[in-house]
């Protein structure tokens, strides 16, 4: 090489060099001035969430099962599903019923009477009881709700509407045609059964409450507030669990009459009378056998209040719901409405299922779709056989209806002079506000009751209010399954390495965008997964450099680990706030009623759990990555507390050590169904200290509480003999970050 050739590669290398420098220094001024992204500026994470939320008319196939025994444990995780959401786990102390039965109308080969009774103290279920004449048993029985159809129990087609029906043969007598809800009635008892025909909540001679009144500003209280209100919500009190629970009364009086058979009582009803019949079949073992008509499906699930709850039907749908009858004898009538794809949409799941549990010839359903949304002569005439057959009637088919005279609205009315209505504080928003006032009371006294003094007591809390915190959250660790990891930058910063990327849990199709900090050298393989309100942005300062406490860490050989919860930075657009969850309504929502939370809830999990469920993903990556951490902690500061308290008390053993500061908050406090901290039920199972309780005996830092404030927390930790395991944050002078971090260095 000459000299020339020498100082000319000299000076290539030089430059070379020059650029590297350059190139570094850029590199750290970059990151210096931008704060680290995943995606780029304009993208978003690729998450089902963002696409639209589920709502009644969504699609909801069964959910099939390999075993009978992974059938019954799906069952008992369903029927603790519907037991939460209709606020009946546990279930209300049964009261005396005081029961009144009057006004009896003699019929040739039967009888009808008026009857009243207290489901709840002071709330009054109404209806008919029909009785055979002839022996005085044991004879079997059938309750029978109603749906939606005008005039409920007094419902009454009129002449015109009868003869269509009549022509079209969904008929034979206009009598029977006009005042279909009594044939039914009438002819059961006339095949020996007891019937007791109740009234849904608003119709016929229940007046205490309008059936669906809907969000009220005048009732949202944060004490004595009425059904619909975010109160509510917290408490899981809605029309549906009322209407339930007045289901399982009704049944409690029609048992509660000597000549009933106890094992040959059956339930039938149309339309919300066939939702309150699959309810009620799916938390009582008590009905040996069930017909809910026009109304399980894989279509539509019900547009009433009453028929929704929140949380009801995450992960399930009507025919889950129906199938909680099994083994038990099942018959489904199906018309030209949501119900019409049934023989081919739900129908042979429910065969496979009965097969599986050695009993197929139980389940069945007639399709009679060249008919619209009925309860007519032909689909009773299907449910009287299989009634029949069921309760071992013994009667010869086929059972035809005959005439009979119907009863007038006076002799089937159960209020008169002697027995007037309900008035004053017994109805209107005066007997709402009571009567939620004694659930209220009663969840309570029942929770106070397990508080977790010893070991027996602290199993039974886990069991009532851990149980309850699993329908709420809606996500287990192990049920988070694969979390697949792209990375998207990576950055040497000296001190430590910064790198971006995105966390896939891919059998739910949620995204996260995700900022990890390393160590370079000496990690002692530990890992704290901090959860700030600002998304993974929080762990930096201003000059995008890890704030003083996150670097504090890193100088201690710990990796710190954070993520975009949903609706949280990267999953937001350039200088986008983000202060409201996304509601559903029912259809326009214009009415009150259609503004109802079980709309949104019911079928998608709050905001606060979906965030709960994204630390989970967090945690399930970092526990079974490939570096292997020895420990994982948790940190979350201010509005992030709670969640980091929900996410520590599900994840159990994978995590070591929760650092908490949630400011004193309280579901309690909430007043808008669309805040992102909006949990329904939360406040019914002791609010946050109820969640800190559960996370007994695993470590905990807790600032912003104290001993008293979280009383019962501190008797879940000295019933699990982890009094030393809970630590409160008294020195208020202290940064809050920084005592956290102290405490995690232990």
């Amino acid at each position: 090489m000459t000299v020339k050739q020498e100082v000319s590669a000299n000076r290539f290398h030089g430059c070379i060099l020059l650029i590297g420098v350059l190139a570094a220094i850029f590199s750290y001024e970059t990151a210096r001035a931008e704060p680290p992204r995943a995606l780029e500026v304009d993208c978003r994470p690729v998450d089902a969430r963002l696409h639209g939320q589920r709502s009644l008319e969504s699609y909801f196939p069964f959910s099939n099962v390999d075993s009978s025994e992974a059938w019954w444990e799906r069952a008992t995780q369903l029927r603790q599903r519907i037991l939460v959401a209709t606020g009946l786990w546990p279930m209300p102390t049964k009261t005396p019923l005081k029961a009144v039965v009057l006004g009896k109308v003699e019929r040739n080969d039967y009888t009808v009477e008026k009857v009243y009774f207290e489901s709840f103290p002071g709330h009054l279920v109404t209806g008919n009881l029909y009785r055979p004449k002839g022996s005085p048993g044991p004879r079997p029985a059938v309750l029978s709700p109603h749906g939606h159809r005008k005039g409920g129990r007094f419902h009454d087609y009129g002449p015109k509407e009868v003869r269509k029906q009549i022509a079209m043969g969904a008929e034979r007598f206009e009598v029977g045609g006009r005042h279909p809800l009594q044939a039914r009635c009438v002819q059961l008892a006339r095949m020996g059964c007891v019937v007791f025909h109740y009234d849904m909540v608003g119709y016929g001679d229940s007046r205490q409450l309008d059936h669906r009144t809907g969000v009220r500003e005048v009732m949202n209280t944060t004490v004595d507030w009425g059904f619909f209100s975010p109160q509510a919500e917290l408490h899981l009190q809605n029309m549906m669990g009322l209407q339930t629970y007045n289901s399982i009364r009704a049944l409690d009086f029609l048992l509660s009459l000597p000549e009933v058979d106890a094992n040959r009582v059956a339930m039938t009803g149309a339309s919300g009378g066939g939702t309150q019949t699959f309810m009620l079949c799916a938390v009582d073992q008590r009905p040996a056998a069930s017909c809910p008509v026009v109304m399980v499906s894989t279509a539509m699930q019900g547009g009433c209040v009453c028929e929704n709850a929140n949380y009801l039907r995450i992960g399930a749908g009507n025919v889950d719901l129906a199938a909680l009858a099994a083994p038990r004898p099942l018959r489904l009538i199906c018309a030209d409405d949501w119900t019409r794809e049934f023989a081919t949409k739900g129908l042979p799941a429910l065969q496979r299922l009965y097969d599986l549990l050695g009993h197929k010839d139980r389940v069945g359903a007639e399709m009679l779709v060249q008919f619209p949304h009925n309860y007519n002569s032909v689909s009773r005439t299907a449910m009287y056989h299989f009634i029949n057959r069921y309760l071992d009637l013994g009667l010869e088919q086929p059972i035809t209806e005959q005439e009979y005279l119907p009863l007038s609205r006076d002799e089937m009315s159960v209020w008169d002079e002697e027995h007037p209505p309900p008035t004053g504080d017994q109805i209107g928003d005066s007997h709402e506000r009571i009567l939620l006032r004694w659930m209220t009371d009663d969840a309570k006294s029942q929770i106070d009751a397990i508080r977790p003094m010893d070991e027996q007591s602290l199993a039974e809390f886990r069991r009532v209010v851990g149980g309850a915190y699993r329908v709420l959250l809606g996500r287990t660790l192990d049920q988070v399954g694969t979390v697949r990891y792209k990375q998207t930058l990576k950055r040497d910063l000296g001190s430590h390495l910064q790198m971006t990327g995105l966390l896939t849990a891919t059998a739910w199709g949620e995204q996260l965008p995700a900022l990890f900090l390393h160590p370079k050298e000496d990690w002692n393989q530990r890992v704290v997964i901090w959860i700030d309100e600002q998304g993974k942005r929080g762990l930096l300062d201003e000059n995008h450099t890890p704030k003083p406490a996150v670097m504090r860490l890193l100088n201690c050989g710990f990796s710190v680990v954070s993520v975009d919860l949903l609706f949280q930075g990267e999953f937001l657009g350039e200088g986008e706030e983000f202060f409201q969850a996304p509601l559903v309504f029912e259809g326009d929502g214009a009415k009150p009623w259609k503004r109802y939370a079980g709309y949104s809830f019911g079928y998608n999990p709050p905001l606060f759990a979906q965030r709960v469920n994204d630390i989970l993903t967090a945690i399930q990556f970092v526990q079974h990555d490939d570096h292997v951490p020895e420990k994982i902690y948790l940190l979350g500061m201010g509005r992030t507390g709670p969640l980091v308290a929900a996410a520590r008390m599900v994840a159990g053993d994978a995590i070591d050590k929760a650092a908490i500061e949630g400011g004193g908050f309280r579901f309690a406090t909430l007043t808008r169904f669309d805040d992102p901290m909006f949990l329904p039920g939360a406040v019914k199972y002791g609010d946050l200290p109820g969640l800190l309780a559960l996370c007994a005996p695993h470590k905990l830092w807790l600032a912003g509480e104290t001993a008293e404030s979280a009383e019962v927390a501190v008797d879940a930790y000295n019933a699990a003999d982890a009094w030393d395991h809970i630590t409160f944050q008294e020195d208020t002078e202290t940064d809050i970050q920084d005592a956290a971090v102290a405490w995690l260095l232990e």
